[in-house]
């Protein structure tokens, strides 16, 4: 998802089921490269498929980990090979820019990821405030 000037991208993992990791990024930082770098830290290369987009700075990744390409302009989805679970997040982050703050700048934007990543990650805690707030004052 292209972000404000195009040198900026918003760069993301998901656990299906799972956390997601998310933060805007250089589209310096989205080399191959630095894409693998970001997988071997954050993923269990031994025990994981990754399924991406297209995008050609995944190219490679076969040699280190089994990976699926959802290639959009053929088909979205193949078996269990979708990149739907990011998409949904991504969905989510821009519903809640437009319709709830409706202006974000690229200085905060940083911020709101991380507050729409927290929301992802503790989706299934029924009473999300008090688990929040009790999490606050413990900090103190």
């Amino acid at each position: 998802m292209a972000v404000g000037p195009r040198k900026l991208q918003l760069s993301g993992l998901v656990q299906r089921e799972g956390r997601i990791t998310a933060k805007v990024a250089k589209k310096t930082e989205l080399t191959s490269q630095k894409l693998t770098s970001l997988i071997r830290k954050n993923v269990d290369i031994s025990n994981t498929t990754l399924i991406t987009d297209e995008y050609k700075g995944y190219l490679g990744i076969q040699k280190l980990m089994a990976h699926k390409v959802v290639v959009h302009k053929v088909w979205y989805v193949d078996g269990d090979a979708h990149t739907d679970t990011i998409e949904s997040f991504w969905a989510l982050l821009k519903r809640g820019i437009v319709c709830q703050y409706h202006k974000v700048s690229l200085q905060y934007l940083p911020k709101y990821i991380d507050e729409f990543s927290y929301r992802w990650n503790y989706r299934k805690n029924s009473d999300l405030f008090a688990y929040t707030l009790q999490r606050a004052v413990e900090v103190y």
